[in-house]
């Protein structure tokens, strides 16, 4: 039989790393437990398709927290602008738009994407096969896969093997950390999972909730234990949403778990400081409500006078000294993070003391993993994608490396 390698995962990471192999000359097998490969890409692109960030490599590789360093190697190896000339490979253009987000064209939509990079996974050979679970190991250090039509199980013997099963969150999608009993039996220490780039709970009043429902707050920034994160927030039925919330996740979830929680605060006015916010706050309300005096003097309009209210309604007609100070720093209860299901992304997975610089587990020499099935975190923008990418592409090339020095 041929030798070939095998890709368990037929996300990004996955089937990234299939074409660069297949395109080394390598025979290639993708395997995906759904009846379709790709199903997170896509949902990815519901509501704006962002691929990636401009950002320069540098501060893009501190997006990744304590993992900075590796993901400095993964990046400078495939960057963003090698993922642009990839996509222009395949046919799709690209854009940075205002924010440093990188998108593709308008006329290119995710499942277009999706099927353009199938098709050059197939002019290359790479076989992909879905409907086959990977259930662990043999002995003899085979993979176990079952047909999931038929209920069939059997047994391979890749040359290499490459696992990129993704998190636990959106299970729909096949992302559903089912890898984790494999992995574990095998001895393959593993970093418990939890909710990243997920919404906050709040335990609003039940007025606040009939009054307020969903509604934005523009222009904000919004910090914890020390960082801070501007952009739009959502309030919802039950807490929080939004870019700077989803930013916050890893501070948040520390925060929580700590014996004093450090709390969640909001600035409604950050491009003001406090002093000219007290000075604008100086003019006489004659008589006005909270909400009518709000809105003349800084255009802080629905729901914001409700919002003071709930949070804090002793201060929130005090001294304008008082009320600048509140504006720019209100404390907002948080109670927890959204369940793992509903989270965009997942911390924990498989920890990186059990693979080296190659991401080959150590316990499995030949076995390497990519993607989200490892221990990291990223905020949305475009970092989460492009650390599948990434990771997928430095596999890919420790693959190859891994073979040569057998053969």
């Amino acid at each position: 039989m041929t030798p070939f390698i095998a890709v368990i995962g037929g996300g990004p990471a996955g089937l990234l790393a299939a074409q660069h192999l297949a395109e080394a000359g390598h025979a290639v097998r993708v395997y995906d437990a759904r009846p379709t490969v790709g199903r997170k890409f896509l949902v990815a692109g519901h509501g704006g398709f962002n691929l990636s960030n401009a950002e320069p490599l540098p501060a893009f590789a501190q997006r990744y927290g304590t993992r900075q360093a590796s993901f400095q190697r993964f990046l400078e190896h495939f960057s963003p602008e090698q993922l642009r000339r990839w996509l222009l490979g395949l046919g799709i253009t690209t854009f940075v738009g205002t924010s440093g987000r990188i998108f593709p064209t308008d006329d290119h939509k995710p499942a277009q994407v999706l099927k353009a990079w199938l098709n050059r996974l197939h002019t290359l050979g790479v076989q992909i096969q879905v409907r086959h679970r990977w259930l662990g190991f043999t002995p003899d250090h085979g993979l176990r896969l079952r047909e999931e039509a038929s209920g069939q199980e059997h047994t391979l013997y890749p040359a290499a093997t490459v696992l990129a099963l993704g998190g636990a969150s959106w299970s729909k999608t096949g992302s559903d950390g089912q890898w984790t009993t494999a992995l574990a039996e095998a001895g393959v220490q593993l970093e418990p999972f939890a909710p990243s780039n997920c919404g906050a709970e709040v335990a609003w009043s039940a007025f606040f909730r009939e009054k307020v429902g969903r509604a934005p707050l523009k222009n904000i920034a919004l910090s914890c234990n020390g960082h801070t994160v501007r952009g739009e927030l959502l309030l919802t039925d039950y807490g929080l949403e939004g870019t700077p919330v989803y930013a916050l996740t890893p501070a948040l979830r520390a925060a929580l778990a700590a014996p004093a929680p450090a709390p969640l605060l909001l600035n409604l006015k950050p491009d003001l400081t406090l002093a000219q916010l007290g000075q604008k706050l100086q003019a006489p309300r004659k008589g006005k409500s909270l909400a009518a005096y709000l809105e003349k003097t800084l255009r802080l309009g629905f729901p914001i006078p409700t919002l003071l209210r709930e949070l804090a309604p002793a201060e929130a007609g005090a001294t304008p000294e008082t009320l600048a100070a509140l504006i720019q720093n209100i404390t907002i209860p948080v109670t927890g993070l959204r369940p793992l299901e509903e989270a965009i992304s997942t911390a924990g997975g498989v920890a990186w003391a059990e693979v080296d610089e190659h991401l080959m587990l150590q316990r499995r020499p030949g076995v390497f993993v990519a993607g989200e099935m490892l221990d990291w975190e990223a905020p949305t923008g475009g970092y989460l994608l492009q650390g599948c990418f990434s990771t997928g592409a430095w596999v890919a090339q420790g693959v190859r490396q891994w073979l040569a020095g057998r053969g």
